[in-house]
């Protein structure tokens, strides 16, 4: 049975498509969640809403209860999680106002927790995939039927945050390739593997990052362009999430061969 969970990133923090909404209290092991959940209905899909920085933007990405969002997502049930996050463009033809559908990180985060096992059980956990690429078609289709702008696929750094980058660091990471940067995908998009959830970013651009000099980035302009993002990924989702299929996939069996 499909049950989608929605983990709204920054500008995303109302679940105003649900209906017969309800908010609860999820209890973890690894403490609270970033809000309390919303569960509800779209569609006759139910989905479960939870605000990753908290209602109002209060929590800063590295203190983002990561851990115990999954969990939560788990406990209830959730079979895959839509995961909209904002972000900066590494390139030029990736334009503020664009959707990313991200495919591949490159993490640089130092000071997260990044597995569910910390006891006597040791988790390699293949990652080599770290998104759906069932749940990164759907949108494909579902982005195309709406005429919204995106890119099918994009490597995203990850920065620990909450700071912006140097110039030097962004041009760095320019030539490594990446495509845009952002501060969330890690550790939720291997915590979601780990957890056997199908997992598929939607990453929103919201300025071109500082490599750009003649486009500095503000956060009055991040603002205002996370506004227009917001309006396509509650469109797109509206879309999409009526279509997720309980079909076999990778992610569900991911701790196959994982445990030692």
């Amino acid at each position: 049975m499909v049950k989608v969970g929605i983990i709204g990133g920054s500008g995303v923090y109302d679940p105003e498509i649900l209906q017969d909404t309800k908010q609860i209290k999820v209890h973890t092991p690894f403490g609270a969640t970033s809000d309390l959940v919303t569960v509800g209905t779209l569609k006759g899909v139910e989905v479960v809403f939870l605000p990753r920085h908290g209602h109002g933007h209060k929590i800063n990405p590295t203190n983002v209860p990561f851990r115990a969002n999954i969990w939560a997502m788990k406990q209830l049930g959730v079979t895959h999680i839509f995961a909209p996050s904002a972000v900066g463009s590494l390139r030029e033809e990736v334009k503020p106002g664009d959707l990313v559908f991200t495919d591949q990180f490159i993490d640089r985060t130092i000071h997260r927790k990044n597995s569910f096992f910390e006891g006597n059980q040791v988790c390699h956990i293949s990652i080599a995939d770290p998104c759906c690429n069932n749940l990164k078609r759907l949108l494909v289709d579902s982005a195309n039927s709406l005429g919204i702008t995106f890119h099918e696929q994009g490597t995203c750094v990850v920065v620990e945050g909450p700071r912006f980058s140097t110039r030097a660091e962004s041009n760095v990471f320019r030539s490594w390739g990446a495509d845009i940067i952002g501060m969330t995908m890690c550790p939720e998009a291997i915590l979601a593997r780990e957890a056997e959830i199908c997992y598929q970013t939607i990453a929103m651009v919201t300025d071109y990052d500082v490599w750009k000099v003649e486009n500095e980035v503000t956060l009055e302009e991040v603002l205002k362009r996370m506004k227009e993002n917001v309006k396509n990924v509650k469109r797109l989702l509206e879309v999409a999430i009526p279509k997720v299929k309980d079909e076999d996939c990778a992610c569900r069996h991911a701790l196959q061969g994982a445990l030692i």
